[in-house]
């Protein structure tokens, strides 16, 4: 594979380069403040969020996956602060450009992109996880608001989430993926209760929220009222790119290679035996494989062809080597794994529990591996659609 990005591309490296050379240090320690201020920097440079348009904040220029890319890697180099990567920017500010208002577009998304509003997801409900289209929370239009009472659970930082958009059933009567609509909803608003859930290494950083007659604006709906499913669906698809990249297995596989480097079991450093060689062998196999996919999309976006059947793949793939990553951390670590910090304990080891768990818990995030294969049958293989349907 030619992974050559060409005179152009490279040029605009140097470009990026010049511009951290002039406005950021590596090593370089800054306050929030400064640090919010170095990204509008960037946004005008045409370097952040090239993909939301200059009007509601973003840099504009249109989505080039290289460039993206590109900055990304070279922000990274530096340790400078890139694009804020939380529910809001990453998920929230490009539905809204795809199919939001002008007023919220304008409302809404430049403070996003800079992390002034927080945002959480009201999706998922006790009865209602794989199966979302089956959510039972409703809105009633009283006037000029809704009405909204019900259940949201798994919500992750709803605890200090300033906004949250909802999936709501505002058609009763309506099949079931026609009967849902997309609100946005002021997290101040009186009537919701969030209920921290803890977890079992101590956190709590999903929620449940409960609504008792939460009232929201009319006009705080993004796109028509019952098409909520389909707003939902751009939102999913958003997030299912930011889940796993290859940028992050890489950095994850890089850091366990280092740790498995420097850890002598046995006489030896455990890179040394030939058992955890063949592992880290075959696992950067897969880590491999997942960057040069994801780059050969970006290099037929970047000249306006389809990648096809493989872009609906990435997020499987991308858990499934989380997984891969997380049952090898627990071979290196062993034991140090399951204690607490105390003496004799790295910070290291303390680390990768959270990355094991998460790996679990990321196969379900923007849809579950099974979900994953059935969108990947039915839109990519034209395969008969399965009873209930996928996200």
């Amino acid at each position: 594979m030619n992974l050559n990005i060409g005179a152009g591309y490279e040029a605009f490296r140097d470009e990026v380069r010049r511009f951290l050379a002039a406005n950021w240090q590596a090593g370089t320690r800054a306050n929030p403040q400064e640090i919010r201020a170095f990204r509008g920097k960037a946004i005008a440079a045409g370097l952040l969020y090239r993909h939301i348009p200059v009007a509601y904040g973003g840099a504009g220029g249109g989505y080039d996956s290289i460039k993206a890319m590109l900055v990304q890697q070279e922000f990274e180099r530096v340790g400078a602060p890139g694009e804020i990567t939380g529910i809001g920017p990453r998920m929230l500010a490009p539905t809204l450009v795809a199919r939001g208002q002008a007023w919220q577009k304008e409302r809404f998304i430049a403070p996003t992109l800079l992390g002034d509003y927080v945002w959480c997801q009201g999706y998922s409900e006790p009865g209602s996880g794989s199966d979302l289209a089956s959510l039972s929370t409703r809105a009633v239009l009283d006037g000029d608001h809704w009405l909204i009472n019900g259940q949201k659970i798994w919500t992750s930082h709803a605890h200090y989430a300033h906004y949250m958009f909802v999936l709501v059933r505002t058609e009763p009567d309506a099949p079931r993926h026609q009967g849902i609509s997309y609100l946005l909803l002021d997290m101040k608003t009186p009537g919701i209760t969030v209920r921290p859930l803890r977890q079992m290494q101590g956190a709590s950083g999903f929620n449940e929220v409960f609504f008792d007659n939460v009232r929201t604006p009319a006009d705080w709906i993004v796109g028509q009222r019952g098409e909520g499913w389909s707003v939902a669906r751009t939102t999913l698809s958003f997030e299912r790119a930011s889940i796993n990249a290859p940028e992050m297995m890489s950095a994850l596989f890089d850091k366990l290679k280092a740790l498995a480097a420097s850890t002598v079991r046995d006489g030896s450093p455990l890179l040394a035996q030939a058992h955890f060689q063949q592992a880290f062998a075959a696992l950067e196999a897969h880590v491999l494989s997942h960057r040069f996919s994801v780059t050969r999309q970006r290099s037929m976006d970047a000249v306006g062809q389809s990648p096809g059947l493989a872009t609906l793949c990435n997020k499987l793939y991308g858990t499934d080597i989380g997984l891969r990553i997380a049952e090898l951390a627990q071979e290196v670590i062993g034991d140090g794994g399951l204690m607490m910090p105390g003496e004799g304990v790295t910070s290291d080891n303390l680390d990768w529990p959270f990355w094991i768990m998460r790996s679990l818990g990321v196969t379900i995030a923007g849809g579950t591996s099974n979900v994953q294969r059935n969108i990947i049958a039915e839109r990519g293989l034209g395969l008969p659609r399965q009873a209930g349907g996928t996200a």
